[in-house]
Order: structure tokens, then C-alpha cells, then sequence
């Protein structure tokens, strides 16, 4: 028989607001008189922490006990060194896919929804009850029930080599609602601008703020797909004057081909992925941004159709 080296598994939750509440008030009676104050209840809440727990009293036991484990917070993604074997299983709603997903290169992911009645579950399929099965498939790598989707992902390079990885989305402009001002350059055309912001999506994220913004305008263009190496980028609310245009306002980043944004901000220019606004680099006077596909994927298990 093969013998096989069992992966680490990683398992990465959020704290619950039942856990939020106990850090701010210190005891669950004082979050309750807290909430209960403002005329809210906080029954719902511990509604949600209660299925969390569930989930994980099933999804723990049905880890094989040689098998090495770590249990990790989400503010702790960006100080922990996955190993590149590693296997991430994310517990909780799907807004916590793109979280983890940033900070890693093609792992194999797994998502569990832990509770179906409030979560969609389409980036955490899989219920808790099916862990073991999961955990058995990506040990072997082989069989049928599940596949791997290859969700293309965005990558922001600064000019200085400072860079992040987006499942969703790249933001690009100012950290208030004071406008951006930069110069947009695509293949063979380049713009100065005074905008609320340039976003720049995949084909997961154009379910999302993509799709709204396309929505809104009325445009009638099929956004990329999850597996698709195509990016669409959309400026919001561009600015018409003397010194600013608003042709470049819409288009798609194909393989090969990069979205340069160069910042002529002196203050309050910024860069995030995946709406992580804390997680940013600075994009002021001098600075240059390149958005293009990335050479990772969210390498994301799902079931076989």
C-alpha cells in the first residue's frame, strides 16, 4: 500500500459576535443588558455562535487524530507561514474565503458552511457532517464526488515590488470620499483622471461590486467567469474637466496584459484587496500599480457535477 504523508490541516474561523461582545463587555449578562438597552436581542447571535460550535463539534472529531492541526482566527492570517501542502478548511460564511484566500499559493481550500439557513455556501459548499469524506479526498487526491475549481485571481504590483492578491476585487483610489486623481493606462490608450475609485474584479468577485456597478450602468457585456483568465476593471464615477476624461471608464485585463494605474495623490491614496481595507499599501506621488492575472488560483474544492 502507498503510503502517504498526511497534510497539516488548517482550520480558519471568525470570531462570532457572541465572541466579539464577551471581548468588548466581558461577560455574556453585560452584552446582554448592552444590547438589550438599545432595544436588540441577542438571541440571534447566539444562534449563529451556536451553530459555529456545532459545526466544528463535528468537523474536529472527523480529523484523523495523527493527522497535525492548527486552529486559526482571521487576525491571524496575515502573521501565519502556510506550509505548501497545507490543507485549509474555512468554517464559516463565504465573505471568508477571499480573507484567507490572499494570503495563500494553491493550497487546496475547503469550505464548510456551518450554518445553511443564513450563509449562501457558494465558496463553503460542503456541510460538516461530509468532513471526513473532504479530508479523505484531499489526502488521496483521487475518486469521484469532488473536483478542484482553479479560481483565477488579481494581483496589484507597486512599483517598489509590494504587492496583493485579490479573489474578488482590487480597489484603487483615495481612503475617503475625497476623489482619486491618477493617470489609467491600458494597451495603447492612457488617461488623467479624478475618480471615486477604480475596482478591478474577477470573475468570483463579479457576482459581487463588479456586477452592481455593471448593473447600475446598464452594461450590456458578460463578466468573466470564476475559472476565466479575464479581469474586468470599471472606474467609479469618473470626473469630467479640462484636466480629467472619462473615456477609459470600463474594459477587461486579458492574459498578457495589465491595468497601470499611476497615483498623483500627496496624501490618502490606498490599495486593498478583497475590501480588507486594513490590509493596504499606500498609493501616493510617484507611486505605479500594475493589476493583471495572478499565477496562483484559489484552488477551491467543490462537489463534482
Amino acid at each position: 500500500m502507498k503510503n502517504l504523508r498526511l497534510p497539516r490541516i488548517v482550520l480558519v474561523t471568525r470570531k462570532t459576535p457572541v465572541e466579539l461582545l464577551l471581548e468588548q463587555h466581558g461577560t455574556l449578562a453585560q452584552a446582554r443588558f448592552y444590547l438589550e438597552s438599545r432595544g436588540q436581542e441577542i438571541r440571534e447571535y447566539e444562534e449563529i455562535h451556536a451553530r459555529l460550535q456545532s459545526a466544528l463539534g463535528k468537523i474536529l472529531p472527523a480529523i484523523p487524530p495523527d493527522q497535525r492541526r492548527v486552529h486559526l482566527d482571521r487576525s491571524a492570517l496575515d502573521r501565519f507561514l502556510f506550509a505548501p501542502d497545507d490543507v485549509i478548511v474555512i468554517v464559516g460564511q463565504d465573505g471568508l474565503v477571499p480573507n484567507a484566500a490572499k494570503y495563500l499559493r494553491g493550497q487546496l481550500t475547503i469550505g464548510i458552511n456551518p450554518d445553511a439557513e443564513r450563509y449562501d455556501g457558494v465558496l463553503c459548499p460542503h456541510p460538516p457532517s461530509a468532513t471526513a469524506k473532504l479530508l479523505d479526498w484531499a489526502g488521496r487526491r483521487e475518486g469521484g464526488g469532488y473536483h478542484v475549481e482553479r479560481r483565477i485571481m488579481a494581483v496589484a504590483e507597486r512599483e517598489d515590488g509590494q504587492r496583493l492578491l485579490a479573489l474578488n476585487e482590487i480597489f484603487v483610489g483615495h481612503r475617503s470620499h475625497q476623489s482619486a486623481r491618477y493617470r489609467l493606462r491600458v494597451p495603447d490608450h492612457e488617461e488623467r483622471q479624478a475618480s471615486s475609485g477604480v475596482i478591478c474584479a474577477t470573475g468570483t468577485g463579479s457576482t459581487g461590486w463588479a456586477r452592481s456597478i455593471s448593473e447600475q450602468r446598464g452594461l450590456n457585456v458578460s463578466l468573466p467567469a470564476p475559472e476565466q483568465h479575464r479581469l474586468a476593471w470599471f472606474v467609479r464615477e469618473p470626473f469630467p474637466s479640462v484636466y480629467t476624461g472619462t473615456k477609459l471608464n470600463f474594459g477587461f485585463v486579458e492574459p498578457g496584459h495589465r491595468l497601470v494605474i499611476s497615483s498623483e495623490m500627496g496624501a490618502g491614496g490606498v490599495i486593498f484587496a478583497d475590501g480588507i481595507e486594513a490590509d493596504h499599501l499606500e498609493f501616493l506621488d510617484g507611486h505605479e500599480v500594475s493589476i493583471h492575472i495572478a499565477h496562483d488560483t484559489l484552488n477551491l474544492l467543490v462537489p463534482a457535477k
